[in-house]
């Protein structure tokens, strides 16, 4: 443990950032110097990793690109290997605020939760989501809040913070399709503690999305269908995997 914080490891997938992974790595070395940092170089084409690592980053490079879900749960594997007790996603787009780290871990250690999400709908932080992106968002908040039984307002959200327990489930099971939304119904169905706090999200810093508003649509329907299949597979228990 370091001061307040216990040992943790941000987790970044990246894939063809070039432009904006030295800002991402070293906002968080000022707003989160106690954390080591891990890249997981999804089959990057650009100066990714090169760029990764001369700021000091552990890189992962993966064979080709293998999906977010495969990068995420590559980061969790190299974090219960090495024995970190949290770890944060955060993307390497520079969406997500690195400042916001500290508040994610000091809500997973005060509150006994397994897993925060920072969501960007608790609070009107002046960030504006392409309408038909939003509609899909508050769909999919819907339906998981109604399977889970508890609010969620933003479960596609990766800034999140997890504990040694999600840690070692994630390692061994995590979503590799649709990671994020498929992640709070899995956790939830094995009895972890989730919960969201507001964040605030950034214009990307670099590169652009490649969500359209139709592959928005498409995504929305490929979750929930996702969602639906995962239900009819038994609960995981974390002192089972």
């Amino acid at each position: 443990m370091t001061g307040e914080f216990p040992k943790t490891l941000v987790i970044i997938p990246a894939l063809n950032e070039q432009d904006s992974i030295a800002h991402v790595i070293d906002l968080i070395r000022d707003h989160a110097p106690w954390a080591d940092v891990a890249v997981i170089n999804d089959g990057s084409t650009d100066d990714t990793a090169r760029i990764a690592a001369s700021r000091g980053a552990f890189v992962l490079n993966m064979p080709h690109n293998v999906g977010i879900g495969a990068a995420v749960q590559t980061g969790f594997l190299y974090a219960e290997r090495y024995g970190y007790e949290v770890t944060v996603q955060n993307d390497g787009d520079g969406q997500h605020d690195p400042r916001e780290i500290p508040l994610l871990v000091r809500e997973l250690l005060s509150s006994g939760a397994d897993l925060v999400i920072g969501s960007r709908y608790i609070e009107d932080r002046g960030y504006v989501t392409p309408l038909p992106r939003r509609v899909g968002i508050v769909i999919l908040a819907n339906v998981i809040s109604a399977i889970t039984r508890r609010r969620f307002t933003d479960p596609t959200s990766g800034f999140r913070a997890s504990n040694r327990r999600t840690i070692r489930l994630c390692a061994r099971a995590y979503p590799h399709d649709y990671p994020e939304p498929e992640a709070v119904v899995l956790l939830h169905r094995a009895g972890l503690n989730l919960r969201e706090i507001p964040v605030t999200m950034n214009p990307r810093y670099g590169g652009k999305s490649s969500i359209t508003p139709l592959k928005s649509g498409l995504y929305m329907v490929k979750v929930l269908l996702a969602i639906f299949i995962d239900l009819l597979r038994a609960p995981l228990r974390p002192d089972e995997v």
